[in-house]
């Protein structure tokens, strides 16, 4: 009597095909760009590239960009945490609608967003004319390009972090409370550490959005030279003036900082998902 052995068949296509494709879509959309910029700037030279990026106007662009992408991308860190939960542990009239708008900055054109934002934070908008009353300037200052930078990367820690929200039971809290601690102490030291490395993946992907935005902060920088021009604007000027050479050297720098962020923010993903498994 012959036995029939049933394999389970995946819905996927085999190995090498799988993987075929995968790194072909990789290459074409990632990988080649990336490549192409490299082999411009190492075309360009090192000493070529040095004094492109060796200029007061390039180190404030860059320096302008990735500090207040940081900046941003921290108190996106805070503020959307606190907004997933809410929105995973609260009930409240308006709690959808509020879900909803929350993937706002996904749906709306950059440019939009930044000219909806100069309106409203503008001397002579709603807003902004209620800050001139106090002596505050929000348009066409780097609090502007601070508020734009919220608002595009406020999604990717609150998507990033909700799904772990859901995850963690309610009983975890409750059994903390009963062997008696405090609810700063069960924050501190049970929700934190399972919050981490999901928080930390947002932080990186607002922070990664903050650094290449452009749309929605150019209507609402004023860019200023060694004030308020960020590094892709100053990047399309280069584009403007038929300098690609100098275009790529910025892109190329910027690539590099961006590579080593993230890589230092990998590694403290990593630091922390150790630290909740020894725990």
């Amino acid at each position: 009597m012959t036995r029939r052995i049933w394999i389970a068949r995946s819905p996927m296509p085999g190995r090498g095909l799988s993987a075929g494709i995968t790194l072909s879509m990789l290459s074409a959309v990632v990988l080649l760009p990336i490549g192409a910029l490299i082999w411009q700037g190492a075309q360009f030279g090192p000493s070529g590239l040095w004094d492109v990026i060796n200029r007061p106007r390039v180190w404030a662009a860059l320096w302008l960009s990735f500090r207040l992408a940081f900046l941003a991308a921290a108190f996106n860190l805070v503020f959307g945490t606190l907004l997933a939960w809410v929105l995973v542990r609260y009930r409240f009239a308006g709690r959808r609608l509020v879900d909803a708008a929350v993937d706002l900055p996904f749906a709306l054109p950059t440019a939009v967003a930044g000219i909806a934002l100069t309106t409203l934070y503008a001397p002579n908008g709603r807003l902004g004319g209620l800050a001139a009353q106090i002596g505050w300037k929000i348009a066409y200052t780097q609090w502007g390009i601070f508020l734009a930078l919220v608002f595009v990367g406020l999604p990717f820690v609150t998507r990033t972090v909700q799904p772990v929200i859901e995850e963690i039971d309610t009983e975890v809290e409750e059994a903390s409370a009963t062997l008696g601690a405090s609810r700063i102490h069960t924050i501190r030291r049970v929700i934190l550490p399972m919050l981490t490395p999901a928080a930390l993946t947002g932080f990186a992907l607002s922070m990664a959005r903050g650094v290449g935005e452009y749309g929605s902060v150019i209507f609402i920088a004023g860019n200023i030279p060694l004030k308020t021009e960020i590094a892709p604007l100053l990047i399309v000027i280069q584009l403007e003036e038929y300098n690609y050479d100098a275009a790529g050297a910025i892109g190329l720098a910027m690539l590099a900082i961006s590579f080593v962020t993230l890589l230092a923010i990998n590694l403290v993903q990593i630091w922390s998902r150790r630290r909740i498994g020894h725990v």
